[in-house]
């Protein structure tokens, strides 16, 4: 293993004077460095389109997302697989995260359980991952054995394989039909790549997640009109998207919301359409679920 050669494990000139610098200079230093995150990613927007679609196509035919990473990286996907239910109304099947070392490693670090391909394999078969499906393995420095043995079994069964990485020719985008490489160089601190490595993910895998969401119909306008609201916060919130796309004012919200047996969408289509509840659904369903589909009809 040679780690020199990647750029997160240099060392950054910028920052080698950072323990002697004030709390102020640090902030500003780190800021800076951050900055230039998004150029990064922006150079890779490209690979990121061609991988929504691929993972729209495959969900649009019964499959599922799946993230898989170790330590920082497997966090993030879990994450970003979590947040997918309450936002967009989708089964907790629909987008999965899997990190190495299994869930207690969100909390405790698992470091050696990155080390072993047959694990990622195994963990894959364990969450029940068919060939209809897609992966994306998610590795900062690029060359995580864990995920390089998801990788390949999704390749072998013929699922579709996407990775992202943080440095150039990473060891993991010749095992992912869809690499993605958004370069960020050497971190503020030399080798932690929770920090700009960790950004650069967290912004791809933002868009991985929200633009496939948007493609398979759960977003109207900018609204997240699939949103279930299961908390005081979320109600608010669907009520302020009905009063936003109908016009309505906050007491008719309220029963449209309650009409729907609390479907957004639904209580939406009702209000614009003159529909009831069981019609608004039936629209809903012949418009394979998108608002937007169903008002023109």
């Amino acid at each position: 293993m040679n780690l020199k050669n990647l750029e997160t494990e240099q060392r950054n000139p910028r920052t080698m004077h950072i323990d002697s610098m004030s709390t102020l200079d640090m902030v500003r230093t780190v800021n800076q460095e951050d900055a230039a995150v998004t150029q990064a990613v922006e150079t890779a927007l490209p690979d990121i389109a061609r991988l929504i679609d691929g993972i729209c196509e495959r969900l649009q035919n019964g499959g599922s997302l799946y993230y898989i990473g170790a330590g920082t990286s497997g966090r993030l996907g879990v994450l970003d697989a979590s947040e997918c239910p309450p936002t967009y109304g989708v089964s907790p099947l629909l987008v999965q995260g899997i990190i190495a070392g299994g869930d207690s490693a969100l909390r405790d670090s698992s470091e050696s359980a990155e080390d072993s391909p047959k694990n990622g394999k195994q963990d894959l078969l364990s969450h029940g991952f068919t060939s209809r499906d897609a992966l994306v393995g998610l590795a900062a420095s690029g060359r995580t054995p864990y995920v390089i043995g998801a990788l390949d079994y999704a390749s072998s069964i013929g699922a579709l394989t996407g990775s992202v990485a943080c440095v150039s020719h990473a060891a993991i985008s010749s095992h992912a039909e869809i690499p993605i490489e958004a370069v960020t160089g050497p971190e503020v601190i030399t080798g932690s790549t929770r920090m700009k490595a960790g950004t650069a993910q967290k912004l791809i895998l933002n868009m991985i997640s929200t633009c496939t969401m948007i493609k398979l119909g759960k977003v109207y306008q900018n609204l997240m009109v699939d949103v279930r609201p299961s908390n005081e916060k979320l109600v608010e919130r669907s009520l302020g998207i009905l009063q936003e796309c109908t016009g309505c004012d906050r007491e008719k919200a309220a029963e449209l919301l309650r009409a729907s047996d609390y479907h957004v969408k639904t209580a939406i289509l009702m209000a614009l359409a003159a529909l009831n509840a069981e019609q608004a659904r039936e629209k809903l369903t012949q418009a394979d679920g998108r608002l937007a589909t169903a008002l023109k009809s």
